[in-house]
């Protein structure tokens, strides 16, 4: 259904290769990298309490059609069985459609990795199965130049930073080690909820879709807010399990952000500015980045980080490092998407 090579084709093409640098000069990027990743393992530990082996995962410094091809086979797997859904209903397309289909699918997942690819700076990857690995964390090298030169800011503090969140990530999957499976099952219930006709899926997006363009309330969120491609398209079924994913990964998130500017000035001396330049950065620039923002979900992204990092800061600040880890006691002690905005309803549920 999807032309996974022609998306990648597609994607690195619109992605670029990113700044200019001497060979010296990646080389020296990518060993800073590196090590920045290993140099973070005890800083996060030291500072959330949680143990995580160390090395559980590979430490991959990639570019640009790099990170597109990781996420392009990422995405293969986890809409296999949606694929696997449609054809049960409506049997494998003809040699025509599929040929056709194919390519115009590919193109179009290509676009969203191209525009996605220049601006990704990390990822941890908790899905990816390799023998004797749990997960895989990249990092890409000319988007993490490009920024520390568009900020202007130190480039060894900001490479650091950077590490310090992907490496929080590692830590979260590794030291909960239930974690992966949570997420994994929630995804599956999305796909179990997936409407398996066309017709009615793209008839109940367009109308929300018109909503969207001319500015009235989104009935796929109940509010003003302009919507998501996934809001547009997710049923009523797939709406409640995405809440409950929301609700995790701002905490996911949150708690990452938390961590990487907590480490101290000790470590990272201009944190305070990297972390003031860099949020302006994150609200985009110009109409049409902001429209795609939007559509991509990025938007829902960047506030993901921005409410994570209150509720896990509010918990902290009442309960201790030690009483917010309660978190990862187990799935019951996460918080929901409306705890996330509520640390207090979350205190009162989990400490009483």
């Amino acid at each position: 259904m999807i032309d996974w090579d022609l998306a990648v084709r597609v994607g690195s093409r619109l992605a670029g290769d990113g700044p200019v640098v001497s060979r010296g000069e990646a080389d020296a990027v990518v060993a800073e990298l590196r090590a920045g990743a290993t140099r973070s393992t005890p800083l996060v530990r030291e500072f959330t309490g949680l143990v995580a082996e160390e090395r559980t995962a590979p430490v991959l410094v990639v570019d640009r059609p790099g990170w597109i091809r990781a996420n392009a086979d990422a995405f293969s797997t986890v809409i296999a069985p949606i694929v696997a859904k449609l054809q049960d209903k409506k049997g494998p397309p003809s040699p025509l459609t599929e040929a056709i289909g194919s390519r115009i699918t590919g193109a179009e997942l290509g676009v969203m990795l191209g525009f996605l690819g220049n601006k990704v700076l990390g990822q941890f990857d908790p899905f990816h199965e390799a023998p004797g690995a749990a997960g895989r964390l990249l990092l890409v090298a000319p988007n993490i130049v490009q920024v520390e030169r568009e900020l202007d800011v130190d480039e060894h503090d900001f490479r650091l930073w950077v590490c310090l969140h992907e490496e929080t990530h590692r830590v979260q999957f590794t030291a909960v080690p239930w974690m992966r499976d949570h997420l994994h099952s929630l995804m599956g219930q999305i796909v179990n909820a997936v409407e398996t006709d066309p017709s009615a899926l793209l008839s109940e997006g367009m109308s929300r879709v018109g909503a969207l363009v001319s500015g009235k309330t989104d009935p796929s969120t109940g509010s003003g807010q302009a919507a998501s491609l996934l809001d547009l398209f997710s049923t009523p079924e797939q709406k409640l399990v995405i809440d409950q994913v929301t609700g995790v990964m701002s905490l996911l998130e949150g708690h990452a952000d938390v961590v990487m500017d907590g480490v101290g000035p000790e470590v990272i001396p201009t944190v305070s500015q990297i972390r003031e330049k860099f949020t302006q950065r994150r609200k985009g620039v110009g109409s049409l980045d902001k429209l795609l923002r939007r559509l991509l979900g990025l938007d829902q992204k960047m506030a993901q980080y921005r409410d994570g990092a209150v509720f896990v800061r509010q918990a902290v600040d009442k309960v201790g490092m030690e009483g917010f880890n309660a978190v990862w006691a187990e799935a019951a002690n996460l918080p929901t998407k409306t705890e996330i905005h509520d640390p207090d309803a979350w205190l009162r549920r989990v400490h009483g």
